[in-house]
């Protein structure tokens, strides 16, 4: 069995990515002022980057002098204490390398870069600016470990980008005049930046480079962690309005066919995450983007099918999993109507195997998501929760529950979560499984309920409470009345937590109207691709 570690630790430091490239931001190592300030400098960063900046490293020196180096600093500071430069100084003094004044700029300032790359003949343009969500560069600048291919992962290159910019001659690299084959490096010649993922940066390609990157996926040329990264790389870019919306979507339509586990799992978050920013910048194309994503996932849903078969990997039932829970989150007709058939079966026999766990929370979530014209189903999945045992069964319908788009349900489903018969631990589970029709009245449940709230839950908890529920808002309008409610209510214990949700609502906005400015372009690509079925 293989475990793939690297790829599933791709979506582990993701976190990091997203909180780092906040203005709202810390280093890794930071001062703490204040005991109650541990449990907000303890977070994605702390523990994502700091953990992805070490493989980085790992990568750049490798394994064998890496592992040896730690041996060495184990043995030199066994039963006493050590600090950050500590290590970094063994590492240098085992491997030659300058080791200190590399990692200080990956550790002691905020953020991390956006790399540029361009082609011009054979040479290749770098460049490094701080990457933020907010769409402005930052002034930092890192000592960044750069590594490419070309056409093949035989063809790699590697180098330290230490200034702003530089000139990369990389004639090694492409192909002879006789290696030349129109089929392999044509117009199909690729070059991948930050081969696996190693690097803690973005890549931003030039237009030339990103279209034969686009042919590269659909041949299937790339790595399971170079799709995962091209993909992840794009939205982020899209998000600072750096790229455009209809070229992520473009990017998108070429993962049609992808059967990876951790590729398909991204393209559904990025289909959620592009849905709720275009309800509020052109409410008309929701129904046109939810059939565009639905008909990228239909092809995975059909060789998944609704039922597990002998020997399947793990892996396979999360992706059945996630797969028709999206479809159910996007109203696909069919999908509910066999979701709801399968659900009615479990409650006539619990023990019945044509809902396969698999497959149970997109059966919950379309029995919420229908849950506006009856109460039934509400009623049913509220007894399935009661009824449960195990406490992972009482999970699945807590992730479930306010999918709903009807205001009084989701109210009744807050009320729930809140109440004894919900663990308060648990209420981990159901907050970030708001629906996009039921953000406004959370907000408004919130307020109603903050009293209550504060006193029920503590600090760690708290935070779950602003991100959920703030986060997901996409205006300065509504970023501004936050700040205004919690002016004479903000605690130390959540503040760093409000001040980064509020941020990612402002940087929401701005991509609000930017999407506004593609509107025709992108009802124009919508039409071609959901023609394409």
């Amino acid at each position: 069995m293989e475990w793939k570690i690297w790829t599933q630790f791709l979506q582990e430091i993701n976190g990091g990515l997203r909180l780092d490239a906040q203005e709202k931001s810390h280093p890794i190592e930071m001062e703490i002022q204040h005991g109650h300030e541990v449990d907000e400098a303890f977070d994605a960063i702390g523990y994502k980057k700091g953990s992805a900046v070490i493989r980085m490293l790992q990568e750049y020196i490798g394994d064998e002098t890496f592992q040896k180096s730690l041996s060495f600093y184990i043995r030199r500071y066994a039963w006493s204490n050590a600090r950050t430069e500590d290590l970094w100084s063994v590492l240098s003094e085992v491997t030659g390398i300058q080791v200190n004044s590399m990692m200080d700029s990956w550790t002691k300032q905020k953020g991390y870069p956006v790399i540029s790359v361009k082609s011009k003949d054979h040479i290749l343009e770098f460049e490094q600016s701080q990457f933020l969500l907010s769409g402005f560069h930052g002034d930092g600048q890192w000592i960044v470990p750069i590594t490419l291919c070309f056409g093949s992962y035989d063809r790699i290159k590697s180098f330290l980008l230490e200034s702003k910019s530089e000139n990369l001659d990389a004639s090694e690299l492409f192909p002879t005049s006789d290696e030349k084959n129109e089929d392999e490096y044509g117009e199909a010649s690729w070059i991948k930046v930050n081969i696996g993922q190693s690097g803690f940066y973005r890549v931003k390609y030039g237009d030339e480079l990103d279209a034969r990157l686009r042919k590269a996926i659909k041949k299937g040329f790339l790595s399971v962690t170079d799709k995962y990264g091209i993909l992840d790389d794009r939205y982020a870019l899209c998000v600072a309005c750096e790229q455009s919306l209809s070229s992520l979507l473009l990017l998108m339509d070429v993962y049609r066919k992808e059967s990876d586990y951790i590729i398909l799992s991204k393209v559904i978050d990025v289909c959620y995450n592009v849905l709720e920013v275009l309800r509020d910048a052109i409410p008309e194309l929701t129904n046109a983007l939810k059939e565009n994503f639905i008909n990228i996932l239909l092809c995975s849903a059909k060789k998944l099918g609704w039922e597990s078969t002998p020997g399947e990997s793990h892996l396979t039932g999360l992706m059945r999993g996630e797969v028709f829970m999206a479809l159910a989150a996007f109203d696909h007709a069919k999908t509910h109507e066999q979701a709801m058939h399968r659900f009615q079966s479990f409650l006539d026999d619990r023990s019945t195997e044509f809902l396969s766990p698999d497959t149970k929370r997109a059966a919950y979530i379309a029995v919420m998501r229908n849950a506006n014209t009856s109460r039934d189903g509400f009623e049913s999945l509220l007894k399935v929760y009661r009824d449960a045992d195990a406490v992972q069964e009482k999970e699945h319908v807590l992730r479930t529950m306010a999918s709903t788009p009807s205001p009084d349900i989701l109210v009744e489903v807050l009320n729930f979560f809140i109440s004894k018969e919900v663990r308060d631990q648990d209420i981990v589970y159901g907050l970030p499984g708001i629906s996009l029709e039921g953000h406004e009245i959370a907000w408004w449940w919130m307020k109603e309920n903050w009293n209550f709230i504060i006193n029920k839950y503590n600090g760690g908890l708290l935070t779950h409470f602003i991100r959920d529920i703030i986060s997901p808002f996409c205006s300065n309008e509504k970023a501004d009345e936050v700040e205004e409610f919690f002016e004479s209510r903000v605690t130390s214990s959540f503040a760093m937590n409000l001040k980064q949700s509020i941020e990612q609502v402002r940087i929401k906005a701005r991509l609000v109207e930017s999407i506004k400015q593609e509107r025709q372009p992108l009802q124009d690509l919508l039409k071609q691709l959901v023609c394409k079925g």
